[in-house]
């Protein structure tokens, strides 16, 4: 009879129903020999495939394993899915992981940067939902994640450490007494009330004393940190001063967030007697463009003109007027881009290096009263401007053709996140001919995502891949890239499409079809004197 796990009940089976409930949140479908393909229907069951033979308790330490350790780690390194995901429920991994007492992968998650602060709503719902006293202490005992946790988000971590740390900041505002450095062009970007003041009653000025007595300094703190961030944590006795602040700067999307947030935590505190919140955090969705397209407007401001084309024709916000303080310009081939040291040097070491040096060998003189210029050779503007875009907003539009140069510069440029955006458009064409290229690509600039990518696609078409010569020749070049391999050791390449043929079987229909790939792979291998 069919096995069905209910997510929504915890006294149900609660093996496999936080990795599933984990998959669906990634839109990334499951495989697994004893329980086919999952999804969740309206309720969040999980109906799965008849089981046939042994029953589901004697593969539950299998599964166990594969659930708990296998399948979290390959959604994290290998398909580069956020640690914090939510589903439609507001729920993120680490609250199921809580609610089905999986103690190890509570601690996996949040070392690897799932969010638990104290008396924050997501954390009390950890820990009013937590199966056991191991976890219950684990969250306790849990420190937020610091720069020597891996961050799994470049760009949010680089949104918090430029507002902490406040680099080539070029104002301060002095609120009672207490000084926050912070940079004009992230101001202007993301508040058009900013952009006025600091373009009229603020202009030129260095510091900006703020001594209104209902201008609260933690509150203007949690107002800068949405401003860098689009995220703000704010104690629930400092609400009522966050939302004169945010109705003085006409950011309506945050003080109608702050009131949604009140409500639903007064809400769960009414129906969860014992928990206490103290602290409210708003949070943009996955999908928030907000944050993203403001900081493009940066991007927009630091093309030259001639690549500007209709740009300013459009609707734009960000008006021909906007002056975004820059304070580096970059020449790409008789261009100049004016732009801001505190992002480039912030999300590249290579940048660092250049414009931070101690001696200021790679700037040249101002010219006309504009800011140093640098000079960067061996790239086009047009792949600049791939990365000026991302650099400023995490993103940029990348064809297929495009992609190889701009990975060629991001790899040379120290940008990470730039080279998975290419990875990800280089995964969109892939065929017969190009997976073999690809697959060295992926292999030779690291791209784990893309390269697993790569062999599910190979896994698909083996019986016509072991007959073209390039890709034999890159089962031999694994083979022999093994050190002191003996005669039956493993070949890497051959492993991955295996494991991906196997994935694939969830009917009995298609056992066989997995078998006559299986045997084309083996064949080749034979062919070619290989045992493995």
């Amino acid at each position: 009879m069919a096995h069905t796990v209910c997510l929504s009940d915890p006294t149900s089976t609660p093996l496999p129903a936080l990795c599933l409930k984990c998959l669906s949140c990634c839109d990334l479908p499951v495989t697994c020999p004893y329980l086919g393909v999952a999804s969740p229907d309206q309720k969040g069951c999980f109906p799965s495939a008849p089981f046939h033979g042994p029953s589901f308790s004697d593969h539950e330490p299998v599964l166990t394993q594969a659930l708990t350790s296998f399948l979290p780690r390959y959604l994290l390194e290998q398909r580069d899915v956020e640690v914090n995901v939510r589903d439609k429920w507001d729920s993120t991994p680490l609250y199921y992981a809580c609610l089905c007492g999986h103690e190890e992968l509570v601690l996996y998650l949040l070392a690897n940067g799932a969010r638990c602060e104290a008396n924050t709503f997501d954390g009390e719902r950890c820990l009013y939902g937590a199966l056991s006293d191991p976890i219950r202490r684990a969250l306790r005992d849990y420190k937020q994640v610091t720069a020597s946790c891996r961050r799994r988000d470049y760009y949010d971590d680089f949104l918090q450490r430029l507002l902490e740390q406040g680099i080539h900041s070029d104002v301060v505002f002095v609120v009672h007494g207490k000084p926050f450095r912070v940079h004009r062009c992230v101001l202007g970007a993301r508040s058009a009330y900013f952009a006025n003041m600091l373009d009229t009653k603020w202009k030129g000025k260095s510091v900006v004393v703020l001594r209104h007595p209902l201008i609260n300094p933690v509150a203007f703190g949690a107002l800068l940190q949405y401003l860098y961030t689009g995220r703000l944590d704010i104690g629930v006795e400092h609400v009522s001063d966050c939302e004169r602040l945010a109705k003085q700067c006409q950011l309506w999307d945050l003080l109608s967030d702050l009131e949604a947030k009140c409500e639903k935590v007064s809400e769960f505190v009414v129906s969860k007697p014992g928990t206490c919140v103290k602290v409210l955090t708003i949070e943009p969705p996955p999908a928030d463009p907000r944050l993203r397209e403001d900081m493009a407007l940066l991007a927009d401001c630091a093309l030259p003109p001639e690549l500007r084309g209709d740009l300013w024709e459009l609707p734009f916000p960000c008006p021909d007027g906007f002056n975004s303080c820059p304070d580096v310009c970059f020449r790409v081939a008789g261009c100049s881009f004016l732009c801001h040291k505190a992002f480039f040097c912030g999300r590249s070491d290579y940048f660092r290096a250049l414009l931070d040096d101690h001696f200021r060998e790679s700037e040249e003189p101002e010219t006309s009263g504009g800011p140093p210029a640098v000079t960067l050779h061996g790239i086009s503007p047009d792949i600049f401007t791939h990365v000026l875009y991302y650099v400023y907003s995490d993103h940029t539009e990348l064809s297929p053709e495009a992609a190889y140069d701009v990975l060629s510069i991001a790899d040379m440029y120290l940008l990470p996140g730039l080279k998975r955006l290419c990875g990800r458009s280089l995964a969109q064409v892939l065929d017969e001919d190009s997976v073999v290229g690809v697959w060295r690509v992926a292999k030779l600039f690291r791209l784990a995502r893309l390269e697993d990518q790569c062999t599910e696609y190979m896994a698909k078409v083996i019986e016509k891949l072991v007959e073209r010569e390039d890709f034999v020749e890159a089962v031999k070049e694994e083979a022999a890239a093994v050190a002191a391999r003996q005669e039956t050791d493993s070949i890497p390449l051959v492993d991955d499409i295996r494991f991906h043929v196997a994935s694939t079987v969830q009917t009995y229909s298609a056992i066989e079809e997995a078998q006559q790939r299986l045997r084309a792979l083996e064949d080749l291998l034979v062919s070619i004197g290989l045992d493995c």
